[in-house]
């Protein structure tokens, strides 16, 4: 069980901004039970070409004009309703950042823009996260959504991987605690959320292609438990099944995963949608999958032309159309699809800017602060600010879920044209690092260069009391990244001014872990990741000092890919895909197939960094703040589970929220987290902590068995500050114990 003590603010938060953005939660759900009599009740008066209506859709801009309804949202999908049943159409949108508005479907629409995942994950606050799935989820249903895309779980395996910044980190706990929290928040509208993308669907390189091989203890034990977690907190209506291969089968029909994990072992009642261009058969169907959610981008439109004639001669079973239209059937009762309105409604954006503001906050992660050269001292009179588009604002990466921020975006930079344009588009905007800081920074003269001639730059930041350089490295989705180097030039630019000025700030706007062959020269580093549409705003507060820093690391920064379990990224070293590698795999191909193993099975991330025995440039749970805490009086009680309880107090000169984690290692084991809290502390204060450990992080799954088994004896228990810097620790002994999958 995690606990979560959440801030004065957010509780402010929750209480004006949420309500605010017009979302009601509901007074009272329908249980699963109620939800089921209802759906075989509608199931048994449709017929078969309704329920085959309710099992595939289109994307939105593919529906002719005449044939739109009018309330249509142009969004990633649609799903028509059956209107003589009352079953409501089912309009998707992506993702889990906010609104996003590919290609500019809605001509000038905008939304409020989250900070990416690895932002969100940085806040290790699933309060915050929550309130963050509440607000794009209004903004969903006054736009006229009632299914988002959202939220992203799968695990950060490689650091270079393009959609990382998506996600939620590499630890299945964290990962899977906090996008539950941001499920239950976006639903909490009378909505869907679809977690995803389901599952081991860990890189971009061969996305349509590779075949993830992994044995299943190793999945359970990491990326599914990520999954299992999310979908236990958060009680998503839908899944949303991924392009990759999974032990040679595609995701999308893969019975192990879909019908043996994902419903006999947990459970689920939803349904499972596809990724769109992910079906390559009629008979996924059999395999588990609901719904095929963008058959236009799809080899055949499997789950309806393609489907009819084998419903006809018996091929596929009509119980097995039942039982998918049965699952939707669920999921739209079960949040009250039905039930729910439709936009178009008001948007408060300057109050909905107020939880991206707060996200941005809490998910900045200060990594280094040299000489306490921040906060900057009332002594500062210049500050030159040098590079990473400070004059225009990183808000985002690219791909589906780029939101264009409220205001629009300022400068977009287009590197492809066509489709792929909407993978690849740089776009800048939200608020203004520049303008934040001379606003924070009042009577401190800031002025800026572009950092394109590193000479000037270094002359200038000579003649500053400070310089803040800005670092920026693109991530996209559909495009893993080469190598962990900043791009362009800007390592050498950071380097020629941290040597003309050794009182140097980067802040790096990044979608991944970043190298830093600079660091010995630069006293202070600020991981802002793309900070959405209020980031530059946080990113002031915290240089100037108005906001302490809480954030925390939710991945590991690796001092190089040598470290790596694959120092080479799977499949980065193939030709391009050939003609009919595209025609076979579809639109998504990008490269030929091939076969993906992760050495480190269930140890991802840091967990691999402590089986080897590796240091790495920044550990996963590490974060700085302008003041200290004291940890003491850890007790632990074992048994069928482990209970922690420790007494954190803040001993600095200000007020501060602090991220005691807890870590338990099994014998011959790495270790793992296995609780936190974030308690916001006056300074002197103390206050103690309880922490209760999933039995599952005490346990590996056994195959033979297929259960989960807690192994009798002593564990190495320890309360730290990352997961390399433990502060106390002590052991506890545990009882045998079996769990079910």
């Amino acid at each position: 069980m995690i606990r979560l003590t959440c801030t004065a603010a957010l509780i402010a938060l929750g209480s004006t901004a949420l309500t605010g953005a017009g979302a009601s939660a509901q007074e009272r759900r329908p249980s699963a039970d109620e939800a089921q009599m209802r759906a075989e009740r509608t199931l048994a008066q449709m017929t078969q070409d309704e329920k085959v209506q309710l099992i595939h859709g289109t994307m939105a801009v593919v529906v002719p004009k005449p044939r739109r309804p009018r309330d249509m949202p142009m969004g990633a999908g649609v799903i028509a309703g059956v209107e003589r049943l009352g079953i409501p159409p089912q309009y998707a949108t992506d993702a889990s950042l906010g609104i996003s508005n590919i290609m500019d479907m809605r001509k000038g629409d905008v939304a409020t823009a989250l900070p990416s995942g690895l932002s969100l994950a940085s806040t290790w606050n699933p309060a915050l996260l929550r309130a963050g799935g509440r607000m794009i989820g209004s903004e969903a249903l006054a736009k006229g959504f009632n299914v988002m895309l959202a939220g992203g779980v799968n695990l950060v395996r490689d650091p270079r991987a393009g959609r990382n910044f998506e996600y939620l980190g590499e630890d299945p706990l964290l990962g899977g605690v906090l996008v539950g929290a941001q499920i239950e928040g976006i639903q909490s509208n009378g909505i869907i959320a679809t977690i995803k993308h389901f599952a081991l669907n860990n890189q971009e390189t061969g996305r349509a292609t590779a075949s993830v091989n992994m044995g299943e203890a190793a999945m359970r034990e990491s990326d599914l438990l990520a999954f299992q977690i999310g979908i236990e907190r958060g009680d998503p209506g839908s899944v949303m099944c991924s392009y990759n291969k999974v032990g040679g089968i595609y995701a999308c029909e893969n019975s192990f995963m879909l019908n043996d994990v994902l419903r006999r072992d947990w459970g689920f009642k939803g349904y499972v949608m596809s990724d769109w261009g992910a079906v390559h058969s009629t008979e996924a169907l059999l395999a588990g999958l609901d719904q095929q959610s963008g058959e236009t981008v799809d080899a055949k439109r499997w789950l309806s032309t393609e489907l009819r004639p084998k419903l006809a001669d018996g091929r596929i079973p009509a119980a097995a159309l039942d039982t998918a239209v049965k699952r939707i059937l669920w999921a739209i009762y079960a949040k009250e699809l039905d039930k729910t309105p439709l936009g178009p409604k008001p948007i408060d954006y300057a109050k909905n800017a107020e939880v991206a503001l707060q996200a941005a906050r809490e998910g900045t992660v200060l990594l280094r602060n040299e000489g306490a050269l921040l906060p900057l001292a009332k002594t500062v009179r210049s500050v030159v600010v040098i590079g990473g588009k400070a004059n225009l604002g990183v808000p985002s990466g690219g791909g589906s879920s780029q939101v264009v921020p409220v205001g629009g975006f300022r400068v977009i930079e287009k590197l492809s044209d066509g489709a792929a344009a909407v993978f690849s588009r740089r776009a800048w905007g939200g608020s203004v690092p520049l303008a934040a800081l001379q606003g924070a920074l009042g009577g401190v003269q800031v002025t800026y260069l572009d950092g394109s001639d590193a000479q000037a730059a270094a002359v200038a930041a000579k003649a500053a009391d400070v310089a803040i350089v800005f670092a920026t490295k693109f991530s996209t989705e559909a495009e893993d990244q080469a190598d962990l180097v900043l791009d362009g030039a800007q390592d050498a630019l950071i380097d020629m001014v941290a040597s003309a000025n050794p009182r140097t700030v980067v802040v790096l706007e990044t979608g991944n872990p970043v190298a830093m062959p600079w660091l010995g020269k630069v006293p202070v580093v600020l991981s802002a990741w793309y900070s959405g549409q209020r980031g530059a705003d946080a990113i002031a507060d915290i240089i100037a000092g108005t906001v302490n820093p809480s954030g925390r690391l939710p991945v590991t920064f690796p001092a190089s890919v040598a470290q790596l379990p694959n120092p080479k990224l799977p499949g980065a070293d193939l030709p391009p895909p050939s003609k009919e590698d595209k025609i076979r795999y579809g639109v998504n191909t990008n490269s030929p197939p091939f076969n993906i193993t992760y050495p480190e099975g269930s140890d991802a991330g840091y967990r691999w960094f402590d089986r080897t025995g590796q240091k790495p440039l920044f550990a996963f749970g590490h974060g700085l703040s302008y003041t200290m805490f004291r940890y003491s009086r850890l007790k632990v009680k074992g048994g069928r589970t482990l209970r922690a309880s420790f007494t954190v107090t803040n001993t600095g000169g200000r007020e501060g929220a602090d991220v005691p984690q807890v870590y338990v290692t099994l014998p011959g084991k790495a270790r793992r987290l296995v609780g936190w809290d974030k308690p916001m502390l006056k300074r002197g204060e103390s206050r103690t902590i309880t922490v209760m450990a999933d039995p599952r992080l005490l346990a590996d799954f056994d195959m033979p068995s297929q259960r989960w088994v807690v192994k009798p004896g002593k564990v190495k228990v320890e309360l730290a500050r990352s997961a390399t810097e433990p502060v106390l620790s002590t052991q506890a002994t545990l009882s045998a114990q079996k769990l079910k999958p």
